[in-house]
């Protein structure tokens, strides 16, 4: 078999363990959420809140889709010309240097033809007081995330092209492997690593709140070690909560914000769905499904690397040169914009368990109510976006979807 044919079978059998996997373990069946519960409870928002919410993400959008399609263009203007190829030649020195130099020098590139177009949209999120940064921490929150990025990706990329000169036809191999394990180390250290960078995290002061949330996951069969506060009040006024990180990494943080505008029985409300994602292993989930995805997306990579038209256009003659991170900046871009919508269906229907299990664990649907209510006026979310945003983008269920699903569920245990 020639080493294409490996390849094809190797792609064909990480999409059938990417099948398995989402088959076994994501949630494909919602639990039900009527219409007319999501039109009833729309109906008990207070209009005004509801109108600002809607008129401050009518303002993102402007923003949003326009850097969303610039950087969609700047990427395949960068792949299917040969811009790309001459902006990584125009770094001297080894193969090494213009990996990691023209590498970065490309993707810093396509994310900065977008950045006035983020700092406008800060703007906008200060003058409707949700964001509480001015100018400097903003762009230090900037800085920090372009340092992190150059970090991975001058790491990813000495690697993947210092693979394709040590195993110029197997590369594929190795680095799919690579890709996989990748993810799943990143999944493990991100917690401890990259978010102590952005914010600081303290365990919740004793009292009523903890014990309550230490003895409630105790009850669930998810023992946790602490729950971490971040001082996300340096940023934004917006409540949240979340888990995050894999075995000893693991943990569930909220917002010190939450703690300052929710209610004790609401905050235990929004624990709860972030245990019922610890208890259904939701991180180490997404993390397999992003490792078989990114294998596959290798080895994808190398089939199509041998289109040599697609090449030509790039002006390079392989996908090992160095020079052809414009066109794998273009083919990831592209990859992206088809796998979106998958990834935001699997998000909402998991999010949607975990919804589910909040109410069976805490028993209180009237509160569930309460809370996304807040968190959607808080945070000056639309508690009803229009249907084909939230099928593209939506990685939760939209609030009026999950108080129908809190007055499904409290008709039925009745």
């Amino acid at each position: 078999m020639t080493v294409r044919g490996w390849a094809w079978v190797t792609l064909l059998v990480l999409v059938a363990g990417l099948v398995v996997t989402a088959a076994l373990l994501v949630p494909w069946h919602r639990p039900p959420a009527p219409r007319s519960d999501q039109l009833a409870a729309l109906a008990e928002l207070p209009a005004d809140k509801v109108a600002r919410a809607r008129h401050y993400r009518a303002e993102l959008r402007l923003i949003a889709y326009p850097s969303m399609i610039l950087g969609i263009v700047v990427a395949l203007i960068l792949g299917l010309t040969p811009l790309g190829a001459k902006l990584v030649g125009l770094v001297p020195g080894p193969w090494w240097a213009k990996a990691v130099g023209g590498g970065l020098l490309v993707l810093f590139l396509a994310d900065l033809v977008t950045l006035p177009l983020a700092a406008v949209g800060h703007r906008i999120s200060v003058r409707y007081g949700l964001s509480t940064q001015g100018w400097g921490a903003w762009s230090i929150d900037l800085l920090k995330g372009y340092a992190i990025s150059a970090i991975l990706g001058a790491i990813v990329l000495f690697v993947f092209f210092g693979v394709t000169r040590l195993a110029p036809n197997w590369w594929w191999a190795w680095a799919s492997a690579g890709a996989a394990c990748l993810v799943v180390l990143l999944s493990f250290i991100f917690p401890v690593l990259v978010e102590p960078v952005f914010n600081k995290f303290t365990p919740m002061a004793d009292g009523p709140l903890r014990t309550r949330i230490i003895a409630m996951a105790d009850a669930d069969g998810v023992p946790v070690r602490d729950v971490l506060v971040a001082d996300a009040s340096r940023r934004t006024r917006a409540v949240n909560a979340y888990v995050s990180g894999l075995g000893p990494t693991r943990r569930v943080v909220v917002y010190d914000t939450l703690l300052t505008e929710a209610p004790e029985d609401e905050v235990v409300s929004v624990v709860a769905h972030e245990l019922g994602h610890a208890k259904r292993n939701d991180v180490l989930t997404g993390t397999l499904i992003g490792a078989l995805g990114s294998a596959a997306m290798v080895v994808l990579l190398f089939l199509i690397g041998g289109w040599t038209g697609l090449l030509h256009r790039a002006g390079v003659e392989s996908l090992t040169d160095p020079r052809a991170i414009g066109l794998l900046l273009a083919l990831g871009t592209v990859a992206g914009l088809i796998g979106g919508p998958v990834q935001a269906y699997v998000s909402r229907a998991v999010e949607a368990r975990a919804d589910e299990h909040a109410l069976t664990v805490t028993g209180d649907p009237r509160t569930f109510e309460q809370m996304q209510q807040r968190l959607a006026l808080v945070n000056l979310g639309d508690p009803d976006p229009p249907a084909w945003e939230q099928t593209l983008f939506g990685s939760h269920p939209s609030t009026v979807e999950r108080i129908a699903a809190a007055r499904a569920f409290a008709r039925s245990h009745r």
